[in-house]
């Protein structure tokens, strides 16, 4: 790539959790540095850059810290959850991209956008709630739950009952036009953190917080397609897609076509809970804007982005 180009790049919540055994807050913020050197270096060329992030096991760690003292506090309800970890996670990103910046004699400056996420208050999830959350409960504790709190419970694949929400589909950024005039005005911008603050508008216009979390890859697809973004990066846990994931015949993909996608869809190769909310939101910014979108792991995003590494999706 010879010129600037914008990139859109949504990082996974366990981006920064690289061992489970060390999550603290430093560990994590070990974990944004590695990132943010990457990123870095595509800033270098003179391209601008906004990260979306995940935020699962954050929200979990501040829901689990909720139950232990939820007899002397009050509880946080999950979009509150979401804007914690949204400025919690972007100082951790902002610190390690200006400290990168400053390392690397790059003129730069980066901020982080609290984000809110419009979504239809007649989304079927809302009726029909799937996303679990949280931590794994007794039946008793979950009943509880149920009774006192009013949440709805699921048994978890025979691990235990937690908690599950509704996940609704993204339909706007409240943000949107403060987020563009930064990246405009060259400013790096992480924005759209967890997938988004979901709230919905009322007749009047205003904004309510709702109990739901928004997927964070539809909701950085979003993003990136309202602002014309050149490429979408979407960086998790393997460096490639595969088909057959797992099994002796595993087969890495390379550069797939939408066609070809839709095809591996159809054949159910994507996990629901896993490579396929990626795989859709990846084949709709490109189904939109005819640009190439790239999946891939965090340490492979430059070379992704510049060579044969990652999955790349084409029109």
């Amino acid at each position: 790539m010879d010129t600037s180009k914008l990139i859109v790049i949504a990082i996974g919540g366990n981006s920064l959790i690289e061992d489970s055994k060390h999550v603290t807050v430093k560990s994590q913020y070990e974990a944004a540095q590695k990132t943010a050197h990457r990123i870095v270096k595509l800033v270098q060329d003179g391209h601008r850059v906004v990260i979306a992030h995940g935020n699962g096991p954050q929200v979990g760690f501040i829901l689990l810290r909720a139950e232990y003292s939820s007899k002397i506090l009050h509880s946080v309800p999950l979009d509150s959850c979401v804007a914690d970890t949204q400025g919690a996670i972007g100082y951790q990103l902002q610190r390690a991209l200006k400290n990168e910046f400053t390392a690397s004699a790059v003129d730069a400056q980066v901020a982080t956008i609290v984000t809110q996420v419009e979504v239809d208050p007649k989304d079927p999830s809302f009726t029909h709630p799937t996303k679990p959350i949280g931590s794994f409960m007794s039946q008793e504790d979950a009943e509880e739950h149920r009774q006192n709190h009013g949440w709805d419970i699921m048994e978890d694949s025979g691990r235990g009952f937690r908690r599950v929400v509704a996940s609704p589909k993204p339909v706007s950024i409240v943000e949107l036009e403060t987020i563009r005039t930064l990246v405009e005005n060259g400013v790096i911008v992480i924005a759209a953190g967890g997938g988004g603050i979901p709230v919905v508008r009322d007749e009047s216009g205003a904004l309510d917080g709702k109990e739901a979390v928004i997927d964070k890859d539809l909701a950085a697809a979003l993003l990136a397609k309202q602002l014309k973004a050149d490429m979408f990066v979407i960086s998790t846990a393997v460096e490639r897609v595969s088909l057959n994931f797992g099994k002796p015949d595993q087969k890495d993909l390379f550069t797939v076509s939408l066609d070809e996608c839709q095809q591996y869809v159809d054949e159910g190769h994507f996990a629901p809970g896993s490579m396929l909310p990626k795989i859709q939101a990846m084949m709709d910014f490109v189904k939109t804007t005819g640009e190439t979108g790239i999946i891939t792991n965090p340490e492979h995003i430059y070379d992704a982005v510049y060579g044969d590494r990652g999955t790349k999706i084409v029109p």
